[in-house]
């Protein structure tokens, strides 16, 4: 197994934090092997650490080579500088330097220990990387440009002969920057912004990296300039930047609890001003007190940052979530550890046949898309709604060999809406259970979708690789936009889902079935069970918000049976509520499946 350069946060257990009242218990360990997860992290208003000069390695030389894939991070204006310190005097003019907006450092993880060979009067270094994406100096991480697969250096002596407490440099350097994914980790904060939706109906998210040394009187202008900069290319589809032509004026300036922003926004209206306002509340969770947002030096709107949050929530999530499972064609609730049984939400009536569902609360009512199977063992779309429990049920006309677990992506407000995959195609569907197959313009098979709490991102599984992309709604209806492939560790990816705004949860294989977290952009990964035993089909979370910001639990199939985390754990028949016994020498089923109400 190969070891990593750097562990970033190290340890066996991480302390699971869950909004009060809530089905999922108060008091229990998310048990992870190996790192804990790539949790989502906000701006806090310190100084991080820098990475470590050239010096700091000594005589160690796999230290130092940790050291130079990570002498790139920092603010962008200076990365250069910070790496030709590592590099020999003879050497540094062959790097050719970038300026300003154009400086972007090559994200690479390395597939394996650092081959470090002794010559002459030298040491060769080979590192095997996958290219991970290219770190722009707008903190955005977009596709890899590079496609080497090994870079190979050399290092020399930085001080007289024998003297091996002087270190060394690195002579024939790449011609890039290169930055190791840990470093990434270790030396920059993963942070949301949001855009409105196509329809400005609600906020999305939209991941960036923020250099941990950025000073605090600077960060709230370096969202400033994300957010007039625009969002993601793989999210234009489905939201709304500012308008065109807007810029900052000067930095954002404030102290004690106020803050000054100031724009040139052409076009500018109080809808604008307004919605401008909510994003910057979300997009800046840290700061508290009042923000005045100036337009060409008049002032327009003060906020209450706290109390725009509060009145303009991102989702709509109940804190109240429950287990369910499918157990002998029937959703039943399921009990674990200390968290109370919740109410079936399907009439028994209409309860049966069922492979697999999706189930959503939407203010009051709650929406249940359901896989049933007919005699002839061919599964078509159930779709219910009720307000607290589903009582009658529409079936689709159409009737398929299998179907995936369907994702429910409009809920909140028109008509409900959803995604779901069969046959190897995607489909949308309607409340009234109809199905419309979505082009991709992928090729291959499709073979699981996620929903993100937004509604407006999917995640795909393609083939066996992994893909996010964004939906625009127009009229009402649903449209997946161009798909962006991500690049994990993970292959033969079988199921995603997501747990957090902007982290998956994802199965594949890393020489044995896996479960891994991986962030939005594929660049922050984490093994949650590096071994499953099995192929896992199925994957359900309760997701993590700002709110509940360690809330995220989750379940998975594996050949035929359920498991949970919490530890990770087979769910056995006992923890299936209402069930009888099945007759004497009739082997009891197995719950399958597994769901969350939310």
């Amino acid at each position: 197994m190969r070891r990593r350069l750097l562990m970033g946060v190290l340890g066996g257990t991480m302390a699971v934090a869950v909004a009060a009242g809530c089905g999922i218990p108060d008091r229990s360990e998310v048990q992870i092997e190996q790192r804990g997860p790539a949790a989502e992290t906000n701006l806090s208003l310190g100084r991080g650490t820098e990475p470590p000069p050239r010096e700091a390695a000594g005589s160690d030389a796999e230290a130092f080579v940790r050291n130079f894939l990570s002498a790139a991070a920092g603010e962008p204006d200076r990365a250069y500088e910070r790496v030709k310190r590592f590099i020999t005097t003879s050497d540094r003019a062959g790097l050719q330097e970038k300026q300003g907006s154009e400086v972007a450092l090559s994200v690479v993880r390395l597939t394996d220990d650092p081959v470090i060979e002794p010559d002459v009067d030298s040491m060769k270094v080979t590192i095997a990387v996958q290219q991970v994406g290219l770190l722009r100096a707008s903190g955005v991480l977009v596709p890899p440009v590079a496609t080497e697969s090994t870079y190979e250096f050399r290092l020399v002596s930085a001080g007289p002969l024998g003297d091996e407490d002087a270190g060394f440099f690195v002579s024939d350097p790449p011609n890039v920057l290169l930055l190791s994914d840990d470093a990434l980790r270790r030396y920059y904060q993963s942070k949301s912004i949001y855009f409105w939706a196509s329809d400005r109906t609600r906020l999305v998210p939209d991941q960036r990296y923020l250099s941990s040394v950025v000073p605090a009187e600077r960060r709230v202008s370096e969202v400033v300039r994300w957010l007039t900069a625009g969002p993601s290319e793989w999210l234009r589809v489905g939201v709304s930047g500012l308008p065109d032509r807007t810029e900052m004026i000067n930095n954002a300036t404030g102290s004690d609890g106020r803050w000054e922003v100031n724009l040139d926004m052409p076009g500018v209206d109080e809808q604008r001003l307004e919605q401008l306002a909510t994003q910057l509340a979300w997009s800046l969770p840290e700061l508290d007190g009042t923000l005045e947002i100036k337009i060409l030096n008049q002032s327009r709107k003060v906020v209450d940052l706290g109390e725009r949050r509060r009145l303009n929530q991102l989702y709509e999530i109940d804190p109240n979530a429950r287990r369910y499972c499918v157990y002998d064609g029937a959703i039943h609730a399921l009990t674990v550890a200390n968290e109370p049984a919740g109410l079936v939400p399907v009439a028994s009536e209409v309860n049966r046949d069922i492979v697999t569902a999706g189930l959503r609360r939407a203010g009051e009512e709650t929406l249940a898309a359901l896989v049933v199977t007919g005699e002839d063992e061919r599964q078509r779309l159930a779709i219910g709604r009720g307000r607290s429990m589903v009582e009658h049920l529409l079936r689709g006309s159409t009737t398929h060999t299998a179907i995936g677990r369907p994702a429910w992506i409009g809920i909140d407000g028109g008509r409900p809406a959803g995604l779901v995959v069969a046959d190897g195609s995607l489909y949308r569907f309607d409340d009234l259970a109809s199905m419309r197959q979505v082009p991709l313009g992928l090729p291959g098979r499709v073979g699981a979708v996620a929903a993100a709490l937004d509604g407006q991102r999917v995640a795909l599984v393609v083939d066996g690789a992994l893909y996010v992309a964004a939906i625009n709604w127009e009229a009402g209806v649903p449209a997946v936009g161009p798909a962006r492939r991500l690049v994990t560790s993970l292959t033969n990816v079988t199921a995603v889902e997501w747990w957090a705004e902007n982290r998956l949860l994802v199965a594949g294989a890393a020489g044995r079935p896996a479960i891994y977290d991986v962030s939005v952009d594929g660049a922050l990964e984490t093994p949650l069970r590096e071994d499953t035993g099995s192929q896992v089909n199925h994957l359900a979370a309760y997701p993590t918000t700002q709110l509940s910001p360690l809330a995220g639990s989750f379940m998975y199939e594996a050949n035929g049976v359920a498991y949970r985390l919490n530890p990770f754990e087979r769910i056995n028949r006992e923890q299936v509520q209402d069930v009888t016994l099945p007759p004497a020498g009739v082997r009891p089923g197995d719950p399958t499946a597994p769901i969350f109400l939310y």
